[in-house]
């Protein structure tokens, strides 16, 4: 197969990916805008009465990681990066907020995010920033070596 072949075939991946990107990054800069909305304060109150230590800090860091996070997905910038930091923050409202509840109507949510996060991350096909910079650039040499 040539490489124009492979570039052709692997267009519709890439696309899929580039939407799920899209649409994940959107609903994690969703839930940072709402944390924005609400302040600081008032996020920290909740963080802090669910036992989420240094309330404050998790507040700001929850909304830089959601609207940070979401916005690399979409532009596909520091794919892998930004993916572990999302799902782990997924893991986070997992284990604080979710524990103990049912699937549905409990934490499906934040587990599909999650895995979700992680898988883009490290599979968010080319039409990304990322195949721009010089680590997209050696990422795809060690894919292309590898097949």
């Amino acid at each position: 197969m040539t490489e124009r072949t492979q570039r052709i075939n692997a267009w519709p991946a890439d696309i899929t990916a580039l939407l799920a990107r899209i649409v994940v990054g959107a609903v994690f800069i969703a839930h940072g805008l709402q944390k924005i909305g609400t302040g600081v304060d008032g996020v920290a109150q909740g963080f802090g009465s669910m036992g989420i230590p240094l309330p404050q800090v998790a507040a700001v860091t929850a909304m830089t990681v959601e609207i940070g996070g979401g916005l690399a997905l979409i532009v596909g910038f520091a794919l892998p990066a930004a993916g572990a930091a999302l799902a782990a923050f997924m893991v986070g409202a997992y284990t604080f907020a979710h524990v103990g509840d049912a699937l549905v109507g409990g934490y499906e949510v934040v587990l599909v995010l999650g895995a979700s996060a992680l898988a883009l991350g490290f599979s968010g096909g080319s039409l990304a920033v990322d195949r721009f910079l010089p680590w997209g650039t050696r990422r795809a040499e060690t894919v292309r070596a590898a097949v």
